[in-house]
């Protein structure tokens, strides 16, 4: 059974930091997969973040090009988003995904399969 454990978020101030992690179970060895973030602020549409596929290709929204990066640790099948430079409009409740068939990135948040417990972000002075 696949399990997406996830850590980190909080509060910080605009400009300051963070780094959430999303912990995929041993289950997880698929070659051919997407993973990444999906992000809620209070009244607003769900997004999709950052996002990294198995030939380490990224996708980012233009609003966090830049200040934000996904990585996987393949080893300890850790997926991570460092946000840096970070805006009160980041503020929201991030949540890891993974997806189950398939390797595609372009897809809502509901096709991917696997999702985190969420964590929530606030950005705030």
């Amino acid at each position: 059974q696949v399990k997406l454990t996830q850590y980190g978020g909080g509060s910080v101030q605009p400009g300051g930091s963070l780094r959430l992690s999303c912990d995929l179970t041993s289950g997880y060895n698929k070659q051919d997969y997407c993973m990444g973030w999906f992000r809620q602020a209070p009244g607003k549409e769900r997004e999709g973040v950052a996002f990294i596929d198995g030939d380490a290709r990224t996708r980012y929204v233009d609003s966090v090009e830049g200040r934000f990066t996904v990585s996987r640790d393949s080893i300890k099948n850790i997926l991570y988003l460092q946000m840096t430079d970070l805006k009160p409009e980041d503020t929201g409740e991030y949540t890891c995904v993974a997806t189950k068939y398939g390797a595609t990135c372009r897809r809502g948040y509901s096709d991917f399969g696997y999702w985190g417990q969420g964590t929530q972000v606030t950005v705030s002075s």
